[in-house]
């Protein structure tokens, strides 16, 4: 199978890259392709023009760096988004990604106010991060927030199949080598389990 990795971090260092290396690494070890976009070492520009809420022509054609990037989207048969959950959302970066790539016509397109998938046919895979406990985001309904959006308004209504949502709670600066290796196992076992034989 061809994946598309598509991660949002501006730290190399960061724990969300030593997931998305872990995650590509494994893939290629069952046997797959996988093409990483990492968005800030790429120089993604999340800015959405006015220009481009324009439906694309020939006289008006969409940036050609937009286009590539729905290229890899129409190649691939998974397509994993990763990111840190900031203020409970995406970084500006993956947002703009989805604003510019995901666009009507490509990801979507609304009748009625009806949002139709046109990806129908790809799975995903979303991988989070948070500082805070997944429990606590539980008790006090923020969790379904990110769920509602995230999960179902963006991936679901694209028309992917959404595999797993996969999320990392409690990482931090302090983040110990035992948690770090639990967290790359479980990280292994989710690609194991959706990819292995396939």
């Amino acid at each position: 199978m061809k994946h598309l990795i598509v991660v949002a971090h501006p730290s190399e260092t960061s724990f969300t890259m030593a997931l998305t290396r872990s995650y590509a690494a494994e893939l290629e070890k069952l046997g797959h392709r996988q093409r990483t976009y990492d968005l800030y070492r790429a120089g993604f520009d999340p800015i959405l023009t006015a220009e481009e809420l324009l439906p694309a022509s020939v006289d008006h054609p969409a940036p050609a760096h937009v286009v590539k990037a729905q290229d890899d989207i129409r190649a691939a048969d998974v397509v994993t988004v990763i990111y840190p959950l900031w203020w409970m959302s995406m970084p500006a970066m993956m947002k703009g990604y989805i604003d510019r790539v995901f666009a009507r016509g490509f990801a979507y397109d609304s009748r009625n106010g009806v949002v139709h998938g046109l990806l129908s046919g790809k799975k995903a895979v979303l991988i989070t991060i948070s500082g805070a406990p997944l429990p606590l985001l539980m008790s006090n309904g923020r969790w379904n927030a990110v769920q509602v959006l995230q999960d179902t308004h963006v991936l679901r209504s694209s028309g992917f199949d959404l595999l797993e949502h996969l999320h990392f709670d409690e990482v931090g600066p302090d983040l110990s080598k035992t948690v770090a290796e639990r967290h790359m196992a479980q990280l292994r076992a989710c690609a194991q389990r959706h990819f292995s034989g396939s």
